[in-house]
């Protein structure tokens, strides 16, 4: 059954920083582009941020909780004023970091918000053990005679805010398309059986690297299909002892006792196994 058109409403993505996530807003009647700028409502007043992913219609049974809207396009006053905020956020920046290392606080500074309506300055920063800063804000009230909050980050937000290359040559996942991180464990790195080497494993936060968690469905549904390691199989060459798995090329390694070893291929071991049952 199609959706009656007074069921649907029009959704836009907008995303306030350059690799930050992208939240939905009620489009209204609005037109808005990929690219384009616009003033959304948000649970802190006013904001700017770009319309990504294009104007989509969904049903109000899929709508996100507590959907905000789109106020207006961008004006030229709007886009001088977020010009006015970046400034701020430069020289507030200098500023912090300037008051940090005279006041000796052990604490990295990441990166500055401005509030559109210029109400607030949000200070992101990350720190190792607990940090008294309420003579910093003092500092920083003093000088900009508005709001200030110290929020501290984990390293991966600070890695996706500061940006960087990746082991593999590219531009960091958190930095260019991630939206979201996604858990990340160890298992992760043993089911596609990667050298446990915090260098190899790990992303320029040190945290282990997003990109682990990409393909661990893909090999956790490869490996079910193959025998595990220190199991008996039997093979054309006889019986052995699987000692290891290529799960990219669907083979097992399988010593046969004396040193030898020879590789099998998965599909050949199940054509093996099912001509045995029938």
């Amino acid at each position: 059954m199609e959706h009656n058109q007074s069921t649907l409403k029009s959704i836009i993505g907008i995303r306030f920083k350059d690799k930050g996530k992208v939240y939905s807003f009620d489009a209204t009647d609005i037109v808005l582009k990929d690219g384009d700028m616009a003033i959304v409502d948000t649970e802190s007043g006013s904001a700017m941020g770009v319309a990504v992913n294009g104007i989509r219609a969904i049903s109000h049974d899929k709508l996100p909780h507590n959907l905000r809207k789109v106020v207006r396009r961008a004006t030229d006053d709007d886009l001088k004023v977020h010009e006015d905020n970046v400034k701020t956020e430069e020289e507030a920046q200098k500023f912090c970091m300037e008051r940090v290392k005279e006041r000796k606080l052990s604490m990295r500074l990441v990166g500055v918000e401005s509030h559109f309506d210029k109400s607030k300055l949000v200070f992101y920063f990350t720190a190792e053990n607990r940090v008294d800063f309420r003579e910093l804000v003092k500092d920083l009230v003093q000088k900009y005679k508005m709001r200030i909050e110290l929020r501290q980050i984990w390293v991966r937000s600070e890695a996706r805010i500061c940006g960087g290359i990746g082991m593999c040559g590219r531009e960091l996942c958190c930095a260019s398309f991630l939206n979201n991180f996604a858990p990340v464990s160890i298992k992760m790195a043993k089911e596609q059986n990667m050298l446990l080497n915090p260098e190899k494993i790990s992303g320029l936060c040190g945290r282990l690297m997003c990109c682990l968690a990409f393909e661990h469905e893909t090999y956790a549904r490869a490996k079910k299909n193959m025998p595990k390691c220190g199991k008996s199989i039997i093979t054309p060459e006889g019986k052995g002892k699987v000692v290891r798995q290529n799960i990219l090329e669907e083979t097992v390694v399988v010593d046969l006792g004396d040193g030898k070893e020879v590789e099998i291929s998965v599909h050949e071991l199940q054509r093996k196994d099912k001509n045995q049952r029938n």
